[in-house]
């Protein structure tokens, strides 16, 4: 996509990720008891699950799997034209996995890889949230009650994919998909370490990360979203009450200014609860870039992040 031509508007939002887990039972209990998640659905070896302030169906769906790691990731299109473009750009790519009929909850859907061997689809036709009697709101503008369960998380807010090559997976999701680039930290020969992208008014929806171990298509974690600062350190107690592993306890990042707290799943996964972050409004936003020198002074406010955070992501490399 070059300068000059218009941007690709047709993929709406990131509308649900499948997380695999050797741990059915024990990640169950995890996202919907400590994040405060709710089941909508089970089906086969899969469970699919809501945050209270989700706009869509569910946006997990926890399938039982003999490693952990990510299954695929579910993109929604602006239309059923959208739809079709997409799809027909994604099969000129050499990327294309054809057509399926759709899981629970959508209709039919292209599936693809991106440059870095990811699993993904795209689809518009999707079934709306009919909340039950038991979770309806006090305001008819909110998708169902709050929950005060755990965590109490409102929604998928992103995702961090591990690549072997974040320029070529960064610019696939450009090029093909219509993310924006809004963050970067490069090398000193200028390749990409971490890509921060976009299809909303957030400051990403997408993360891609170097992986290291020179493996392909390996996730690094999902992000769900809570309502303020002083959540993420309730969630953070959540966890410690809960004896959930406390990779990196609560800080804020640079890149996104989100505040965080990062803990392993019960199946290896990793997962994050988040808060705040900046939104982008301006059409010509200019890409942050953030050398090697500025990435040495760690997160905002001084602190690094643990070694494991650069290293580690599902399925393990090192097993």
């Amino acid at each position: 996509m070059t300068m000059n031509q218009e941007p690709i508007l047709d993929i709406a939002h990131l509308a649900h990720i499948e997380l695999l887990t050797p741990k059915p039972t024990e990640s169950l209990d995890f996202f919907r008891n400590l994040l405060g998640m709710e089941v909508v659905h089970s089906e086969g070896q899969s469970v699919f699950l809501r945050g209270w302030g989700d706009q869509q169906l569910y946006s997990l769906k926890l399938t039982e799997a003999k490693q952990a790691g990510l299954g695929h990731v579910g993109l929604r299109t602006v239309s059923p034209s959208a739809l079709e473009r997409r799809a027909q750009d994604l099969e000129e790519s050499g990327l294309g996995l054809g057509w399926s009929d759709g899981d629970y909850g959508h209709g039919r859907s292209y599936r693809f890889t991106d440059a870095d061997g990811h699993n993904l689809e795209i689809y518009y036709d999707a079934e709306k949230y009919a909340v039950p009697d038991h979770l309806k709101p006090g305001l008819k503008n909110m998708p169902q009650k709050y929950s005060a369960r755990g965590a109490s998380v409102t929604q998928l807010d992103h995702i961090n994919l591990f690549s072997s090559n974040v320029d070529a997976d960064s610019l696939f999701y450009r090029k093909q998909l219509g993310f924006k680039l809004s963050e970067q930290a490069i090398t000193d020969e200028g390749k990409q370490t971490t890509a921060w992208l976009h299809v909303t008014n957030k400051s990403y929806d997408l993360a891609i990360s170097l992986d290291k171990s020179g493996s392909r298509g390996r996730f690094h974690h999902a992000a769900f979203k809570v309502e303020s600062p002083e959540m993420v350190l309730r969630a953070a107690d959540v966890f410690l009450d809960n004896g959930i592993f406390i990779e990196a306890p609560p800080n804020k990042h640079v890149a996104g200014q989100t505040m965080f707290v990062y803990v392993y799943e019960p199946g290896g996964n990793r997962i994050e609860v988040c808060a705040g972050g900046f939104l982008i409004f301006s059409p010509d936003w200019e890409t942050v870039t953030w050398t090697p020198e500025e990435r040495k002074k760690g997160l905002a406010w001084g602190t690094p992040l643990p070694s494991t955070f650069h290293t580690y992501g599902t399925p393990d490399a090192s097993k």
